[in-house]
């Protein structure tokens, strides 16, 4: 019965404010336990449970050389995990600062244009079975990609995309990165993903739009080299399109219709 009478007492001072508090705090651990999921961070996180239980246990058992390093790793551990996750970090801090609000002071885009030359080039590239990447840029900026390839600031036509990717020519080596309605460069070259349970079936070009989309929340269309097919990769995840119809319908929930989650893309990269 104390326990009983302990949880009444607590409830019959539980406000709006406490409401309020967790409610926060519920919402924050759900977002980071959606961010972490399928990550490297899941199997950190169950060393480091792992460890504090070493901790307890040689605290416990009185094994005065295990508790000692242990409480003397602890400082030097919080560096070595901003070290090895700071592009999680990086993601995750990106993905609080996007709010709904946020669509209320950016100038809205015409983009239908530019989606359909984006579809023409795919589908062009597809039936050829020429490789091609092209990473739409979105409220996340790329800069940092950009300024590493070779800038062009010119229109999206379908032409110019299916040249750039065109076996030989100086520019098809890399990806095409569209900022606003404009090719801001080609030749750019993307992170690849360490995520270990992306198929060993993707080459180098499906991990990089993968690992492009995990630091930021740009749109990345590939085209594949070996079988001609089509996918999206978005938010670190992957899925395939058949036709350039799917293509153009994703593109458009993810560019033009507003209100619509990024989360909506299924995120199986293993398949």
């Amino acid at each position: 019965m104390t326990f009983i009478d302990s949880l009444l007492s607590v409830l019959s001072h539980f406000g709006w404010r406490d409401f309020i508090d967790v409610l926060i705090v519920a919402v924050a651990v759900y977002e980071i336990l959606t961010l972490v999921r399928g990550t490297r961070a899941v199997q950190m996180a169950g060393g480091a449970g792992l460890l504090v239980l070493l901790f307890y246990i040689s605290r416990w058992a009185h094994l005065q050389t295990v508790n000692w390093i242990i409480r003397n790793m602890v400082g030097y551990l919080v560096f070595a995990l901003i070290v090895l996750f700071q592009s999680d970090i990086r993601r995750a801090l990106a993905h609080f600062g996007r709010t709904p609000f946020g669509a209320f002071f950016t100038r809205p885009q015409r983009a239908e244009e530019m989606i359909e030359e984006v579809v023409v080039a795919a589908g062009i590239l597809s039936v050829q079975r020429v490789g091609g990447i092209v990473a739409i840029e979105r409220s996340i900026g790329l800069r940092n990609y950009i300024e590493g390839g070779i800038p062009l600031d010119a229109t999206v036509t379908n032409d110019l995309l299916v040249t750039i990717f065109r076996p030989g020519t100086p520019l098809h080596d890399g990806a095409v990165i569209i900022q606003g309605e404009r090719i801001a460069a080609a030749a750019c070259f993307l992170p690849l993903t360490v995520n270990p349970r992306v198929s060993k079936d993707f080459g180098t070009r499906h991990r990089a739009a993968i690992g492009l989309t995990e630091e930021t929340d740009a749109v990345t269309v590939i085209v594949s080299e070996e079988t001609g097919r089509i996918s999206l990769a978005l938010e670190g995840g992957i899925e395939s399109l058949l036709t350039t119809d799917a293509l153009r319908q994703r593109l458009r929930e993810l560019l033009t219709a507003p209100g619509r989650d990024s989360r909506e893309l299924s995120r199986p990269v293993d398949q």
